[in-house]
């Protein structure tokens, strides 16, 4: 590795998260594929549908995606675009990561913080899917913890890879 790319390694014990991450994140979309085949058979072969398999599809869909935040923000895997930082000296490349590691945090922070708000909000009238009457609250609120644990990755991890590169120097 040249002295100006930063290290984006992650720290030590982060690859057991990771590991853990991934392996809730493949059961809970075996269940939606196995609760998706199982439905498209009863409705096509049988004429009977899984009883509130829309409802909860839209709910695993949902774990799937926020728990995958916490694992993409890890492994430093969010999606870039880099049309001006790529021209700006090397450098300064570990800089804007850290920056832009914190600048994102922050976002990340706020919308975990107004999902914890809809979450109690919907807890606090009790609200449920229409057909299996399952409570929405609990979803939002792990939606809620999974952005706030990949805002926490999203600033530790480039901050962390600053630090090592101002170590090497």
């Amino acid at each position: 590795m040249s002295e100006a790319t930063p290290d984006t390694t992650p720290p030590r014990g982060a690859f057991g998260l990771r590991a853990a991450l991934a392996v809730l994140g493949g059961i809970l979309l075996m269940a939606l594929m196995g609760m998706t085949v199982t439905d498209v058979i009863g409705r096509y072969l049988f004429n009977a549908p899984l009883r509130g398999a829309t409802e909860l599809t839209e709910l695993l869909l949902a774990a799937v995606v926020f728990l995958g935040l916490p694992a993409v923000a890890l492994a430093d895997e969010h999606v870039t675009v880099d049309l001006v930082t790529d021209r700006l000296p090397r450098a300064a490349q570990p800089w804007r990561l850290a920056a832009a590691g914190l600048f994102s945090a922050v976002v990340l922070a706020v919308v975990a913080w107004r999902v914890w708000v809809y979450a109690s909000q919907i807890g606090g009238y009790g609200g449920t899917t229409t057909t299996l009457a399952i409570p929405i609250a609990p979803l939002g609120y792990f939606c809620a913890v999974c952005t706030g644990v990949g805002a926490l990755l999203t600033a530790a991890v480039p901050v962390i890879a600053l630090a090592r590169h101002l170590k090497g120097h």
